[in-house]
Order: structure tokens, then sequence, then C-alpha cells
């Protein structure tokens, strides 16, 4: 009995290299997942075990998988700095909340300015006015978000060297942008430089009754930008800090309260001014005014001579702010001790004939 013959198995064909027409092997091409595994994950996620396949891993994003070794070599570094910018913005606040709160309270109390210590003594005492307050406390608010932003801007630029990032080119666009914001917004800029001035040589303060040019009458807010100002008609007005050129200030240090009275040119002036001092030191024994007024009166006698007759005018250091109500006090007592003495007032203007 014949045995039949095995099964052959057909050869399977060895893939061959191709060639170029020089002879020499051409690489296999890559299939297309391959290249999308290439494309999306960085060489170093491939590593078992290493800090870029965790990070990778933990992540799933490319940069920080790549600076996985810099972020754990540099972490000491970065951790320093950034305890240390903490601890500097702390100290810088502290100290800059001590320096506020000893402007606002007594403790400084002493620190006269050279404007008020002729007519206080030497050894006297500023008293705390709440402009005074509100003063130091906005300069403080201020001060602190300089020293935050600046000590949080050097903290970012040291973190940013120790990744080996080129700052040069950082540095000069930001140097661009500031130039370029400078001119966008060189009002908003001027306005808060001159409200800084300001705010730091206590030009006014909310309370004072101010002549700023545009608008004149007592302050009611004095912010970095803009001066709050209502006028005797109650109108409230907001003027820029940067346009303001001049600011005349009556209710700093001390006042004046000015009382002009009309006399004709045939008035007695010796006995107006012997009825004036005599009245000016009853005015200054009032109660309600004599806590106003820093000296006596002063009765100065013909300020100005006119066609219609003659200006008699007192005068009377007071306290800022307080001069209006003592000047209405003076001449009011002068007009009705005038009128009892028989002096007599500028005659009236002939009328028109028709």
């Amino acid at each position: 009995m014949t045995t039949p013959p095995a099964p052959t198995t057909a050869p399977v064909p060895t893939p061959v290299p191709t060639t170029d027409p020089t002879g020499s092997i051409l690489p296999t091409a890559p299939s297309v997942g391959d290249l999308a595994t290439t494309v999306a994950e960085p060489v170093c996620a491939t590593d078992p075990g290493s800090w870029c396949e965790r990070f990778y891993q933990w992540t799933d994003n490319d940069f920080l998988a790549r600076s996985a070794d810099t972020i754990v070599d540099k972490l000491f570094t970065i951790t320093l700095i950034v305890l240390l910018a903490l601890v500097a913005r702390f100290l810088l606040h502290r100290a800059i909340h001590r320096l506020v709160e000893g402007a606002a309270s007594s403790r400084v109390s002493r620190l006269i300015s050279r404007r008020t210590r002729p007519q206080l003594g030497e050894t006297a005492a500023v008293p705390v006015t709440p402009r005074r307050a509100q003063r130091a406390r906005t300069i403080g608010s201020v001060l602190r978000s300089a020293s935050s932003v600046l000590v949080g801007a050097i903290a970012a630029v040291m973190i940013l060297a120790e990744f080996g990032v080129a700052l040069g080119p950082i540095l000069a666009s930001a140097g661009i942008v500031g130039v370029a914001l400078g001119f966008g917004a060189q009002n908003l800029v001027r306005d808060f430089l001159s409200g800084m001035f300001m705010l730091l040589e206590d030009q006014y303060g909310v309370g004072d009754i101010v002549d700023l040019g545009s608008a004149n009458g007592t302050v009611e807010a004095v912010g970095l930008r803009i001066t709050t100002v209502r006028d005797g008609n109650g109108t409230v007005w907001y003027v820029r800090n940067g346009e303001i050129l001049r600011v005349g200030n009556k209710s700093q240090g001390f006042a004046v309260a000015v009382a002009d009275l009309p006399l004709a040119h045939n008035a007695d002036i010796a006995q107006a001014t012997e009825i004036a001092v005599r009245v000016a030191a009853e005015v200054a024994e009032n109660p309600e005014v004599a806590e106003y007024l820093i000296e006596a009166p002063e009765v100065v006698g013909i300020e100005k001579l006119g066609p219609e007759g003659v200006t008699f005018r007192v005068t009377a250091r007071t306290s800022p702010g307080q001069q209006f109500g003592v000047q209405r006090a003076l001449i009011t007592a002068l007009s009705e001790a005038f009128d009892r003495a028989g002096l007599p007032h500028p005659a009236a203007s002939p009328p028109p004939t028709k």
C-alpha cells in the first residue's frame, strides 16, 4: 500500500528591502499609528520610571513633560524664591502698615510743619484730623500695591531664569508695551502722579475750602485721579488731578476773617475806629466766636477809597474753615454799632432821569 505524500507548506516570502537605483537600502516608512504616537508624545515619555513619563501621565502636557527633569531639579530653588518673595512682601506690608498707623495716630503728632509751628508754638502737638488719617491710609494702600507688584515681578523673573528662559526679548517686549501704554494713557498717568504728589505734599484734604481755578468750594473726596469739590450752590465738581494747575487753600494753618463796611467820605474815621475797637473786643468775648479765634480782632481802618465812599476793614485770625462765621458776626455787630452812632453810609446813586 503506497503512503500518500505529506502536504507541502507554501514558503512565506521574505520582505525584500527596497533599493534605490544606486543600490542603497531605503528605510521602511513608518505606519500612520507610529507617526501619530511620535508626534503626540514626547520622546522621553517612553522611558519607564522617568519623571518625564510620570508628568506626562499626570498632566498629559508636552511642555511639562519635557520640563519635568528641570522642574524636579529646580524645585528647591523655585520654592526658596517663592518663600523669600512671600516673606519680603509680608515684611514690606508690615513696615508700611506701621508707618501709616504711626502717621494717622498721635505717636507722631509732635512733628509739626514749618507753616503751623509759629502759630501753635514749639511744643504744641498737631491734632489727629480725619484728613490726615485718610491721606496716610491712601498713601499706604498705594505703597502696598506697588510693593506687591515689585516683589512679584522680581520673583517671576528669577523663576524664569531658573528654567533657562531668555529674558532679553521678554524685557524688550515689556518695554515696548510700556512705552505704547504710556503714550496711550498719558493723561491717566499724569492724573495718578499728580494725585500722589498732592497727597504727599498735603496740598488740600477733605473738608478744606479751596480754589482750584476751574472749581471753588469744599473738598468732599480726594482720590488718586479725581478730586470732588462742592461749591456754594451745592453743585458737585469732579476735577482731574492732572488738570489742576494751582491750588488756593483757605483752610490750611489758619484763616482770616475780613469784615469790610462801607462809610461815606464825610464819616468820622476816628469815631469809627473807636467804635470798631470796642465792638471787636465784645465779639471776641462771645463764647460762640472765641473758640474759633486764634488772635484778637485787628482794626485796620480805611482799606479802600472809592468814588462813592470808603471801605472800613476789621480782620481776625481764626481756625481753618471758621473764618466765614466770625466774619458774619463782626459785620453784623459793627454795622449795628455804626448805625446807632449815626455814621453815614455812602450816598446812593441818583435815580436815572427820564
